[in-house]
């Protein structure tokens, strides 16, 4: 089945994905997006996909990206690909999908910023989680996922919520608007916005003890457009501001920032 028969799921894709960007350089796995083909059915998506974003989150330092996608779904439930990671869906009811999958956390790399000297690298990890979803009719879906194993430690762990609601504009026009929040345990804080003794030495900054908390809330608009059955463009834009202790880390340079993207995808 293609993309173009499961209107619900390429809301959720051009939403999601725009939910994603403010965090795209840095864990990419907030919801599950299973849009390439509905239930007991196969299919999948490959596509490029343009992201206008920053160095870090609570960095003022831009980063763009040209990146390739592709993501496929089994009828038995199992899926892989860049947009999810690898998993399985338990549920064979439309608009509603549960499950367990692998994902990573792609960690930080100090000579992204000079922001970041002394601060050493986070090294990427894989992350084990889970994934409910639920459709609220045809035009909202609430998404959720549970992410662990991230940060030089293995123990940061990240909750995700979103909420997604679509509007048919015209038959080939889809605008979806969004909100998501994420919260992040202690591990996770202190390894990307934390200052520990042996750091504070080294980079000037005085230490800081990030505590556990709401990592970031988003906005987000986007819309897509079906050039035919199986092709579609989509582009978003998204405004992030980060909570609790990620605003008043010593790293943080900016608290708020608009991203963007733009993705062309092909259903097969």
């Amino acid at each position: 089945m293609s993309i173009a028969n499961c209107p619900l799921r390429v809301s959720a894709l051009a939403a999601c994905l725009s939910v994603c960007a403010p965090t795209v350089f840095a864990q990419a796995f907030d919801a599950v997006r299973l849009y390439g083909a509905a239930p007991g059915e196969e299919g999948g998506t490959i596509g490029v996909a343009a992201l206008f974003g920053y160095q870090y989150p609570g960095s003022n330092e831009r980063r763009n990206m040209l990146v390739p996608g592709i993501d496929y779904q089994w009828r038995n439930g199992w899926f892989a690909g860049t947009a999810n990671g690898i998993g399985v869906n338990f549920s064979n009811l439309p608009g509603f999908d549960y499950g367990l999958r692998l994902t990573a956390d792609f960690g930080r790399s100090e000579s992204r910023s000079s922001a970041l000297y002394g601060m050493g690298d986070i090294n990427a990890r894989p992350e084990v989680g889970g994934f409910l979803n639920y459709a609220l009719g045809r035009q909202m879906v609430i998404t959720s996922s549970l992410r662990y194993g991230s940060g030089n430690n293995r123990h940061g762990l990240l909750a995700d919520v979103g909420a997604v609601y679509a509007i048919q504009l015209m038959p080939q026009w889809r605008l979806s608007l969004g909100l998501a929040a994420t919260y992040a345990n202690a591990d996770y804080m202190q390894s990307y916005f934390g200052v520990d003794a042996m750091q504070a030495s080294s980079s000037g900054y005085t230490a800081y003890a990030a505590r556990a908390g709401i990592r970031d809330a988003r906005a987000n608009l986007s819309v897509a457009y079906h050039i035919n059955p199986k092709l579609f463009l989509m582009t978003g834009v998204s405004f992030s501001s980060l909570q609790s202790d990620a605003k008043d880390s010593p790293l943080t340079r900016q608290t708020q920032g608009t991203t963007g993207i733009a993705v062309l995808s092909y259903g097969f």
